[in-house]
């Protein structure tokens, strides 16, 4: 394994615990102050990783994920929380669901402005090995933050774009609607993986180049990705 092997890997482990934790904690915060306290309650407002790591979503899925470099994604643990505590329940479901990818927006955002004022400074810093694992920390904080982002705002349960679909779909259905959300991720997930491999393309690699990969390019001083 190369240097820049070692680094990009490191990178990318670090930009992932950093951004699934914030993404975890938003999600949990929001329901907090929306009236729920079974996230506090459960120690999801943590910014320790440790609290929130699947073994599969986690670990697992992004490591294959880099080792077939592809663009790195995964999930946590779902916080808990429950609607029950909130004015608006259906409302409520919302905003804790989309404060996650907001949340990445937000670091994404943060880390190329930093970027745009280091490279401003100091446009040779690619050139010494410092400068350059500096900024390749900061774009792959970028990248996967807004991979994050867009998988998770995927309207497929339990992602959290789902959470619009039970803003808009009858008040009846929604007991329907929550009870499949237990099948329909593990079909999803068979589908990331089988998908490639059985029609030569890879839908969700082409979905997250032209959304994540094109805002990470514009925000960013440089081309990268």
């Amino acid at each position: 394994m190369s240097a820049e092997d070692i680094a990009y890997y490191a990178c990318a482990i670090i930009s992932f615990a950093v951004a699934l934790t914030g993404h975890e904690v938003a999600h949990g915060f929001a329901a907090y102050k929306l009236g729920d306290p079974t996230a506090k309650r459960a120690g999801r407002l943590s910014l320790n990783p440790l609290a929130h790591i699947d073994p599969f979503g986690t670990v697992i899925l992004p490591l294959m994920l880099m080792v077939l470099h592809m663009p790195i994604f995964g999930y946590a643990k779902p916080v808990p929380y429950d609607p029950r505590y909130f004015k608006d329940p259906r409302k409520g479901d919302a905003i804790t669901g989309f404060a996650g990818p907001l949340a990445n927006l937000i670091m994404a955002v943060l880390a190329a402005v930093v970027a745009h004022i280091i490279y401003g400074a100091a446009p040779g810093i690619l050139y010494s090995d410092f400068g350059y694992n500096v900024m390749l920390l900061l774009a792959t904080f970028t990248l996967v933050n807004l991979y994050l982002m867009f998988f998770n705002l995927i309207p497929i349960p339990p992602l959290d774009g789902s959470s619009i679909i039970a803003l808009i779909i009858p008040e009846r259905l929604l007991p329907k609607w929550y009870s499949i959300q237990q099948y329909a991720f593990p079909i999803f997930m068979i589908v990331i993986i089988a998908l490639p491999y059985l029609v030569h393309f890879n839908p969700f690699s082409w979905y997250l180049d032209v959304t994540a990969g094109n805002l990470a390019n514009a925000l960013f001083p440089f081309r990268i990705s």
